[in-house]
């Protein structure tokens, strides 16, 4: 189980774009995760006729490792960490370290 999944609500915590908010568009391997509106980059692509491409400048987000992000606590607003705890009816489910809350609920 990870730490961070797709359509979390994150806060990046290093690099460039310290302090922005996004959700998680997808996760990438273990490490490294795409946040929206977080890392964009821009590529100059060449037009495919064969796709229906065009050709331009597109910009796109790219992926950032996920010791720069921590999931936004809902309750304060703040970033937090993410540990884990099994249930009585023996689900593992996600808590915040700091309140103990469930992330998923």
């Amino acid at each position: 189980m990870k730490k961070i999944r797709k359509g979390d609500n994150v806060v990046v915590i290093a690099g460039k774009d310290k302090g922005k908010r996004g959700s998680v568009l997808r996760v990438e391997g273990d490490e490294r995760v795409v946040v929206e509106g977080v890392n964009r980059v821009k590529k100059h692509q060449r037009p495919n006729p064969m796709r229906n491409e065009a050709g331009g400048i597109v910009e796109f987000e790219k992926s950032i490792h996920v010791s720069n992000v921590a999931v936004l606590n809902s309750v304060t607003q703040k970033a937090d960490r993410v540990g884990f705890k099994i249930l009585d009816d023996g689900r593992k489910v996600r808590v915040f370290k700091s309140n103990g809350e469930m992330v998923d609920a």
